[in-house]
């Protein structure tokens, strides 16, 4: 009998994770990465003013959610940096994303893979 084995191996479609992201952004605006809070969620970055979720566009929904909760717990602004891999198709959640932030006072910023022109891994 002969055992088949099939692997499957994902990744991400652009050659950045999230991770890369928040901490080359985070890096840039002086904050400070992965910040545990007591119930042991994670905010992706936290600087003097604001509490950050760093989100894919199609994410963006969920992304409001953990802002507004981190901003609550460490009474900071919430933000959210939203990853825009294909601007043209992307375009569409930013627009919804902006609606809501409007409504709930979130500051809202883009990243997309040029931000890491010139910047090694």
């Amino acid at each position: 009998m002969c055992l088949l084995f099939i692997i499957i191996f994902t990744t991400p479609s652009s050659a950045f994770y999230e991770k890369d992201y928040q901490k080359l952004w985070c890096t840039a605006n002086k904050g400070q990465i992965e910040v545990v809070l007591p119930d042991k969620t994670r905010v992706d970055c936290v600087t003097r003013t604001h509490a950050i979720e760093f989100d894919f566009a199609k994410k963006w929904g969920e992304s409001i959610g953990q802002s507004l909760y981190y901003a609550a717990v460490l009474d900071k602004t919430p933000g959210i940096v939203l990853i825009m891999e294909n601007s043209e198709k992307d375009i569409r959640y930013l627009k919804r994303l902006q609606k809501v932030a409007r409504q709930y006072g979130i500051s809202v910023w883009t990243v997309t893979p040029k931000y890491f022109k010139g910047v090694s891994k």
